[in-house]
């Protein structure tokens, strides 16, 4: 079956790419520096052409808000008139946990109107909500630090590793279409602040972590319980202490 990986060079297409490969599919793997451009339409008409499944894993350059939405508009438009055209029989899209739930984000808000966009094309979908990844604890003790302290918000967190998400995004690819969101989660629950605890324990850190009950996440102040699933989900099987020890 040919599917095409929309971002299929950043961390979780990559791995998406080569595992359909190694299952025996015809994998294009679809980003400007492939010649498939999804703002621009270089190259997509060709790559679709005979593709069955399209999985769209493409990111903004930057999560600024006039970027991110300006970025999944057109990206947007053009995949979905690109494959109406080609005949592909399904859509899949990564978003984020929590997306619907918090539209005063700017990033959120350009990550609803991706969903929409495929949910009002008649292409049959599956839109993919997943939680922060563990690949992003570095970002998020950067972001969060001052020049005395780690601050870090007892929110509810439940983040899951790529490896997991690339792993499900490929068996979700395999499946009939849901025409529904599903949502994806690593398999332990906890306050954000105990699981930057346990990363500093086994990697060190020169400043102390501080518990807040503020609840913010980045730049934001979000919901308690924005990061995590609000009902069934498929859960990863990757534990964070195992990965940070991996």
């Amino acid at each position: 079956m040919k599917i095409v990986i929309v971002g299929g060079t950043g961390l979780i297409g990559t791995r998406v790419s080569e595992k359909l490969r190694v299952l025996g599919h015809q994998v294009v793997v679809a980003a400007p520096s492939t010649g498939i451009n999804a703002v621009t339409g270089e190259g997509l008409a060709e790559a679709m052409k005979d593709a069955e499944v399209v999985v769209d894993l493409s990111n903004s350059a930057s999560p600024e808000e006039d970027t991110a939405i300006n970025f999944f508009r057109v990206a947007g438009r053009n995949l979905a008139a690109a494959e109406i055209a080609a005949g592909v029989k399904h859509h899949l899209v990564l978003s984020i946990v929590g997306t619907d739930r918090a539209l005063y984000i700017g990033y959120l808000r350009a990550k609803k109107e991706q969903e929409d966009i495929i949910k009002e094309s008649g292409i049959p979908y599956t839109i993919i909500r997943a939680t922060q990844f563990h690949e992003h604890i570095t970002t998020l003790i950067a972001v969060q630090s001052d020049e005395e302290a780690i601050h870090i918000s007892t929110v509810d967190y439940q983040p899951i590793a790529a490896e997991d998400v690339a792993a499900l995004v490929t068996r979700l690819a395999l499946e009939a279409p849901k025409n529904t969101t599903v949502e994806i989660a690593g398999p332990d629950l906890a306050p954000m602040n105990e699981f930057v605890s346990q990363y500093l324990s086994v990697k060190g850190g020169e400043k102390p972590l501080v518990a807040s009950d503020e609840n913010k996440y980045m730049f934001f102040e979000i919901p308690k319980s924005l990061l995590v699933p609000q009902g069934d989900f498929y859960s990863g099987a990757i534990r964070f202490v195992d990965w940070i020890k991996g």
